[in-house]
């Protein structure tokens, strides 16, 4: 009898966390970017297992908005995005930008991945390099 307890109980456990549709409106979250932008995006289908994004940046000016398409693989979603601004120097605002690579991979289910955005050079004529953020998307 108490086999047959602990096998019910098991079963009746907590699901896995599992996010509803992948479109519509999301706050993206990046913990640690130095940048005075909060980042809205527009997810709508495109063909296959794909997400098309368009970021919009909050408040506008200053910033490049971008849009691309992310693929899904092994439950990840990965955008590859080229971001003329992507590396704020000095005071974010009035400083100098450096372009980057920006590559976001998430997971479906929970919607928590990681930024990883590559560039060139860096600031003050600092070697080129990596930087990994984590995010996440929030839907409005």
């Amino acid at each position: 009898m108490v086999a047959v307890t602990l096998v019910g109980a098991v079963s009746l456990g907590p699901a896995l966390a599992h996010a509803d549709t992948p479109y519509g409106n999301f706050h993206l979250v990046i913990d640690g970017r130095h940048d005075f932008h909060t980042w809205l995006w527009a997810i709508s289908r495109c063909p296959g297992d794909c997400l098309h994004i368009q970021a919009i940046p909050q408040p506008i000016a200053k910033a490049f908005p971008y849009s691309g398409d992310a693929h899904l693989a092994d439950g990840r979603y990965t955008l590859t995005v080229d971001v003329p601004d992507g590396l704020r120097c000095g005071n974010v605002y009035y400083g100098p930008v450096i372009p980057t690579r920006d590559v976001y991979a998430w997971d479906a289910a929970t919607r928590l991945g990681t930024l990883e955005s590559s560039f060139a050079a860096g600031c003050d004529g600092a070697p080129g390099g990596t930087f990994t953020y984590p995010f996440s998307l929030a839907r409005l």
